[in-house]
Formats: C-alpha cells, structure tokens, sequence
C-alpha cells in the first residue's frame, strides 16, 4: 500500500502543478488552459483515494482538514469547467481567483498537519 500511496501523492501533486503552472501561464490571455479540467479532476480523485488508503492502513486522518481541502478542491474544478465551456466570462480576476484558491488549498496541505507518510 505505501507505493500506491506514493503514486497517488506524484500524481496529486503533479495535478496541482499543472493547474497553477498553466493558470500562471494564460493569466495574460485570461483563458483557461484545455488541460486543466482534467488536472482538476485528477487531483479531486488522488486526494480523496489517498485519504481512504490512510484511513484503511494506521495513519489517522485530520477530518476537517480532508473536508476543507476537498470543499476547495470541488470550487477549483467547477470554475475550472465553467471557464472552459464559457470562455468569455473568464477574466484576470477569475484566473486570480483559481490562482488564489490553488494557493490555499496546497498551504492548507502543507501547514496543516502532519507530513505526508503512509
């Protein structure tokens, strides 16, 4: 289970690196990237696989933490699909607050909590 684990944490942060490097990217253009859906999404499925590996091996989960993030998390991937299926309502300040939101949701992983261990 720890290399599961481990693969879906590459990928979870893969995700999430591909979101803000491509929000990054098109903020200039205000458009949303193609790929970012599928980033979104990918993150949303890692992170919620990886909290029933831990909570079915010994690891305790932080329940609060787990629903905040995910709440985030389901916030991200909507306004992501809404920007790609009406790309004229996506503005600078509608990347900035993508932007925003991905900074939050990866601090609130990071500072919240203990480390990332199976």
């Amino acid at each position: 289970m720890d290399i599961v684990y481990k693969v879906m944490l590459v990928l979870h942060l893969l995700s999430w690196a591909f979101i803000l490097g491509s929000l990054v990217a098109n903020l200039k253009d205000a458009k949303i990237a193609k790929g970012a859906f599928h980033a979104a999404l990918t993150a949303l499925v890692t992170g919620v696989v990886m909290v029933g590996l831990k909570e079915m091996g010994d690891g305790s989960v932080n329940h609060m933490k787990i629903g905040i993030k995910l709440l985030v998390t389901i916030v991200i991937t909507v306004l992501t699909v809404l920007g790609e299926k009406k790309p004229e309502r996506v503005t600078k300040g509608y990347i900035g607050g993508i932007l925003a939101l991905v900074v939050l949701n990866v601090s609130l992983a990071i500072g919240w909590g203990d480390t990332h261990t199976a």
